[in-house]
């Protein structure tokens, strides 16, 4: 899901732009499931259990003070299983990656 050219985190040099990357593609994930289940923010926001204004700042982008577990948390509360999967390196790739994937 991500090349090397498409982390606009890296092309800005932000030192924590893998990270940064990976939560912005975890709180797009949330976004689709809050969509796809025709959920208001103030219904997402009891089934995360945080206050909807932090949905709303969550869903556009302000989410830099939540940590990739608390993230994770909030998918799994709203009934999203989680796998994750280590394997080497794909040979063209010049450093190792997390990639999100929707099933």
């Amino acid at each position: 899901m991500q090349d090397a050219n498409e982390n606009i985190f890296a092309d800005l040099g932000r030192p924590d732009a893998q990270e940064h990357y990976v939560k912005s593609q975890l709180v797009f994930q949330i976004h689709q499931i809050i969509k796809a289940r025709k959920l208001t923010q103030t219904a997402a926001s009891k089934l995360m259990g945080i206050k909807q204004p932090d949905v709303s700042n969550m869903l556009r982008g302000r989410f830099r003070g939540y940590s990739m577990e608390r993230i994770l948390g909030f998918l799994q509360a709203l009934d999203q299983d989680i796998e994750i999967v280590i394997k080497p390196k794909s040979a063209g790739s010049k450093t190792a990656r997390i990639i999100v994937k929707a099933a």
